[in-house]
């Protein structure tokens, strides 16, 4: 699980004034429920950046109209796109029953704030509830939230009724959403809702992660699993790989230009990452299309390759976007190497799964 607590807000002048909001991880990943008193109103969307797939919207709106899920994620998380088809299946259920999601699309990195880019994200992973963008973190801070992803449900009278962190509880959730649409109907007059045996949810095919690799970044502001060059540094750097390396530590190798949210190619270069997991994605962009080839435990990937990777073991990386690069029979260790094959490349982490 992606679960991040804001620790402070630092302003880059270089980046043309923008604000980069840091970050550090929990030792824990544990997924937590919150159950909420009944009197806990909900809070409105505060200063949104615009709206990808619908004109405008409020909460206060839907209130005395609908039942409301409020979901927090970004797009390049992988923790947030395993929750989509959930989202997906709901919505299509419930909707006609007096459901409303709400996407709250706060972004980790910079890329995710241009809503281009969303817009393509929420396309690609059939999103048809409306998303909002929150580039300034305004409606995370309002409802108080450290998470992506995180799921609140809103009942009929405008209260926050149930609270879930992550990924999972899917039956749970769809279970409060069944009640929360009863109440609804009763409230309304609208008599009985009709609800089928079957979950929506256990339509979606189950993913279980399998993960001791912590998520990494390549940026100097969180680069603390750097691990041969200097952690902390903006400005180029030139590293060569050791002929043996650690565990879940993150080496380059060639001239890397290391900028707080990613580090990016000066030329042909390396990535190296001894794992332990099942699956490996990286959140990466260019300029332009560059390749890069896929190699684990020493020779180049097969059948063991992700979706993003081809016959021939290679990627070829320029959309903003997390990429897929492994995809194992099995969780176990493995030592990944990424032969870049040109400039421009930003890395921004890697995920497991």
């Amino acid at each position: 699980m992606r679960a991040e607590y804001i620790v402070g807000l630092l302003i880059l002048g270089l980046l043309g004034g923008g604000l980069v909001y840091v970050f550090t991880s929990p030792s824990s990943s544990k997924i937590a429920d919150l159950m909420p008193s009944a009197m806990n109103p909900y809070k409105e969307i505060e200063g949104p950046a615009g709206f990808v797939n619908v004109d405008e919207i409020t909460i206060g709106e839907l209130v005395g109209e609908k039942v409301i899920l409020v979901d927090f994620m970004t797009y390049s998380c992988i923790n947030c796109q395993r929750t989509f088809p959930y989202l997906n299946a709901w919505y299509a259920k419930y909707k006609d029953q007096g459901l409303e999601i709400v996407g709250i699309h706060t972004p980790e990195f910079a890329f995710e704030r241009d809503i281009g880019n969303v817009r393509e994200a929420m396309e690609e992973f059939g999103i048809k509830h409306p998303v909002v963008l929150d580039n300034d973190y305004a409606t995370w801070r309002a409802y108080d939230n450290s998470y992506w992803p995180r799921k609140y449900l809103i009942d009929i009278n405008g209260n926050i009724v149930y609270d879930h962190i992550g990924e999972g509880a899917y039956e749970e959730t769809e279970m409060k959403i069944q009640e929360l649409l009863a109440e609804r109907a009763r409230v309304l007059g609208a008599g009985e809702v009709e609800m089928s045996g079957d979950l929506a949810a256990s339509s979606v095919p189950e993913v279980k992660t399998t993960t001791r690799s912590p998520e990494t970044y390549f940026g100097s502001l969180r680069n603390e699993y750097f691990a041969n060059g200097a952690r902390g540094r903006v400005g180029e750097q030139t590293l060569t790989i050791p002929e043996s390396v650690s565990g879940n530590a993150l080496y380059l190798g060639g001239v890397w230009d290391v900028k707080p949210e990613y580090a990016e190619s000066v030329s042909d270069a390396s990535v190296v990452y001894r794992y332990s997991a099942k699956e490996v994605y990286i959140v990466a962009e260019g300029d332009s299309a560059v390749e890069v080839e896929v190699w684990q435990d020493g020779a180049l990937v097969g059948v063991s390759k992700g979706v993003d990777v081809n016959e021939s073991g290679v990627v070829r990386m320029q959309e903003s976007k997390l990429y897929r690069l492994i995809k194992n029979a099995e969780p176990g260790e493995h030592t990944l190497e990424l032969r870049v094959k040109g400039s421009g490349l930003r890395f921004y982490a890697f995920t497991f799964g």
